[in-house]
């Protein structure tokens, strides 16, 4: 949905490297991923992102972070 939104993101994969999971998890306060933040808002996870999309809540946000 970010990149039909033409929105710049950056992937940080967890899987394979205990260190940054555990780090990650202590940030958003859960362990499963993907976890998103904007604006470093913790959003959580992409069901989170989908509901802001369906109330109309998602471009005001990603539009305060560019």
């Amino acid at each position: 949905m970010l990149q039909q939104k033409q929105v710049p993101f950056e992937e940080i994969p967890v899987d394979g490297d205990r260190e940054l999971r555990a780090q990650m998890a202590q940030r958003a306060g859960r362990t499963s991923v993907p976890q998103i933040w904007i604006n470093d808002e913790h959003i959580g996870g992409c069901d989170e992102l989908y509901a802001l999309e369906r109330r109309g809540a998602l471009d005001p946000l990603l539009h305060t972070s560019h």
